[in-house]
């Protein structure tokens, strides 16, 4: 294999890295509602049905990243 060749696999290689990196932290991100960014004294304490609210997006993008998933292995035939 040609180093042109090389090259171009690496950067596949690496750029597909970042871009799965990049969406898990959107998806995960979208699922907290940006709660983490605030500042500590300015959250006020969840209540029972934000809890329950945030893991059903947490589980919600659990189940996108393993869609996500599967779409990128189908699509590789």
């Amino acid at each position: 294999m040609n180093i042109n060749g090389l090259l171009n696999m690496f950067t596949r290689l690496f750029m597909r890295k970042i871009m799965n990196r990049g969406i898990d932290a959107g998806i995960d991100m979208m699922a907290r509602r940006g709660r983490k960014g605030r500042p500590a004294e300015a959250e006020e304490p969840m209540t029972p049905e934000e809890r329950a609210r945030a893991r059903q997006a947490r589980e919600l993008a659990k189940k996108a990243r393993k869609g996500a998933r599967i779409a990128r292995r189908i699509g590789r035939f």
